[in-house]
Parts: structure tokens; C-alpha cells; sequence
């Protein structure tokens, strides 16, 4: 398993403009294809995996990117990005 350097990881700063934008838009008021980590909780990687996948089903360019951002982050970012509410 390949670990990402603390100075490579996102900040939560870095990322919340990106998940605001994320839940403007159409049809993503619950999180879209996020909803499982960003509205339930769910934040170890093997979930954020299945939000990468489960966006690219619904051809959702930019659930995969910020799942794949949210991949960077450490499980406690993840974790208190999870507990902010969006909507």
C-alpha cells in the first residue's frame, strides 16, 4: 500500500469549495454519488473506492474526481468533511 505524504494531501480548506460546488448542482442535494461517505459517514478508502466506480457508472465526471480527491485525504479528514452539512 503506497501512503501519500502529509504534504500531499488535500486540506479540508483545499476541498470544501469543491464538494459545495459538488451538491449545487442538479439532482446532488444528498451527495450524489458521494451520498455514502459524504452524507453517511461511511469514510474508510474502500468506500471512497466504490464512490469512484459508482460515479463512473453514472458517467459523473466530477463525483470521480472528488472521490479521487477524497482518496488523498486521511479517513479523519474524510471523517470531519462527513459530519459538515452542504445542503
Amino acid at each position: 500500500m503506497v501512503r501519500i505524504a502529509q504534504m500531499e494531501r488535500p486540506t479540508i480548506s483545499d476541498v470544501l469549495p469543491k464538494i459545495r460546488a459538488y451538491y449545487a448542482k442538479p439532482n446532488n442535494l444528498s451527495g450524489g454519488s458521494l451520498h455514502i461517505v459524504l452524507d453517511d459517514g461511511n469514510v474508510r478508502d474502500c468506500d471512497v473506492r466504490y464512490c469512484v466506480e459508482f460515479a463512473q457508472e453514472r458517467c459523473d465526471s466530477d463525483g470521480v474526481s472528488l472521490a479521487e480527491t477524497l482518496l488523498l485525504m486521511s479517513r479523519a479528514q474524510r471523517f470531519k468533511l462527513s459530519r459538515r452539512r452542504y445542503a
